[in-house]
């Protein structure tokens, strides 16, 4: 038998044991809890990371000595919720032409979708032009983001629903090429109906096809966050970009040259100012060889007169050289294979004897999948393009025009416009003796100091919009609160 005082010890240890346990599991919980709370705090680092987790040291931070201050290495990103609407239909698109032309008509394609309330597929490329670039869009641009960060917008899929495209598969879809240069009252009244009544509307040629101008400031807007922040180029790309700017920054600035001067802009354009005879009937060949290249009988000299020739390598080293480019400064050649090769680069070589090319820094191995991809190719050009201290197109084409608007976006970094009209008649008078070089330098300076790059308002030409200044090259709208450059994203 225990004694009254031995049963009290034995239910004192005892509520000290109960005591203990609880106390272990209490500090188990709030072991749990604190753990589950710094994890939250890791995934959402974009948001409160800044704040809270970043000045923490880690084994994973890299030394900065050896980064390279050379385009944008894209930290995690915190993408915004869904938008949910009520969806009127799915839109298949087709683009046409190079790569940023084909630019141009996602970023319209996607504002298209957001107004319309309706479901994007993700655009399929052109495979079918002079370039025959078998490239997809997840060759070139980075999908995944481009779906994900433009989720608060548009729903974006890589392909429709099986049902859909069952119903593609069977003919049950509307297509058409949209109107060119229309507002946005055009696809709520055309093209609205259309998706309701087929579910299903493919638009099989998007260039040009949404207005410059008198759109809503929210598509404006959007026109510009897909184009600079959605559409990024896949890591490949973006890592061999990188390489170039990084070998052409160690030797010191860098100005890049947009040569248009290749054989396909020459047919296309008809332009074979300083040809031969046989290169010109070679020129005309592949111009009558493409059917969808409306322009067959065309007459060089006339066009050339009135600016709407490409310059040639000759023209072009006399305007740099007139401008005050150094001669030794590095001249990056954005430029597909040069017509006529070194017998037309000949000039220029010896004007400013350090050109150089990708083809020339890289190693063949890093170009070789890339080289049989003219629109990849044109990515690594583009990247390199927004990178340069100078960049001076000798054609006002597509890329020279997003070049132009995203170097806007990057702070005005300095773009020199030509004024071709003007630089033939100049280099004409200089070249017949009528015109001293002294003469002919100053009047080419003086005529492109407000052609630089700097702010000003798009041009409105009404009922005439292939007049106007492209959206593309000057969004004005998406400049007015800049207060320093911005990094490409």
């Amino acid at each position: 038998m225990k004694f009254v005082g031995e049963i009290h010890e034995e239910r004192q240890n005892l509520m000290i044991s109960h005591a203990r346990t609880l106390l272990w599991i209490v500090r188990g919980m709030t072991t749990l809890l604190l753990w589950s709370f710094v994890i939250r705090l890791l995934t959402m680092g974009e948001v409160w990371g800044p704040r809270l987790l970043k000045t923490w040291p880690s084994c994973f931070t890299p030394n900065m000595s050896d980064q390279v201050e050379v385009l944008h290495v894209h930290p995690n990103v915190y993408y915004p919720p869904k938008r949910v609407y009520k969806n009127n239909g799915y839109l298949m698109v087709s683009c046409n032409g190079g790569l940023n032309q084909m630019r141009g008509a996602i970023c319209d394609m996607v504002a298209i979708a957001r107004y319309l309330n309706v479901t994007l597929i993700v655009p399929e490329l052109d495979k079918s032009s002079f370039w025959a670039d078998s490239s997809e869009f997840k060759d070139i641009f980075d999908v995944n983001h481009f779906i994900t960060s433009l989720r608060s917008e548009v729903r974006i899929l890589k392909e429709l629903p099986p049902r859909l495209k069952r119903r593609v598969d069977l003919g049950m879809f509307y297509s058409l090429p949209p109107v060119s240069w229309s507002n946005n009252s055009y696809y709520q009244h055309k093209i609205l109906p259309l998706l309701k009544r087929y579910k299903v509307v493919h638009l099989n040629r998007t260039d040009a096809r949404l207005a410059n101008n008198g759109l809503p400031l929210e598509i404006q807007k959007l026109r510009c966050r897909v184009n600079f922040s959605a559409l990024r180029f896949t890591p490949q790309i973006e890592e061999l970009g990188r390489k170039v700017v990084s070998i052409l920054r160690q030797n010191g600035p860098f100005v890049v040259l947009h040569l248009r001067y290749e054989m396909d802009m020459l047919a296309f354009s008809g332009c074979s100012h300083g040809c031969n005879s046989e290169e010109v009937k070679e020129l005309a060949r592949m111009r009558y060889a493409y059917p969808w290249w409306k322009e067959k009988d065309i007459n060089s000299d006339l066009k050339r007169k009135e600016g709407l020739c490409p310059l040639t390598p000759e023209e072009t080293a006399l305007v740099l050289t007139a401008l005050g480019i150094d001669r030794d400064v590095q001249i990056y050649i954005a430029a597909g294979e040069i017509y006529g090769g070194e017998r037309r680069m000949a000039n220029l070589a010896a004007a400013f004897p350090n050109l150089v090319r990708k083809e020339k820094l890289l190693d063949p191995s890093e170009l070789g999948y890339f080289r049989n991809h003219s629109s990849q190719m044109a990515a690594l050009d583009y990247l390199v393009s927004l990178e340069s201290d100078i960049f001076v197109p000798t054609y006002d084409g597509n890329m020279a025009k997003v070049v132009e608007g995203h170097r806007r976006y990057l702070g005005y970094k300095k773009t020199i416009s030509l004024d071709r009209k003007l630089i033939v008649d100049l280099v004409d008078h200089y070249r017949t003796g009528s015109l001293s070089w002294d003469e002919f330098a100053y009047t080419v300076k003086e005529a492109h100091v407000d052609r630089m790059g700097s702010p000003r308002e798009r041009l409105v030409v009404p009922e005439r919009p292939k007049e106007e200044d492209y959206f593309y090259a000057n969004p004005h709208e998406c400049l007015q609160s800049l207060v320093k450059p911005f990094r490409y994203t």
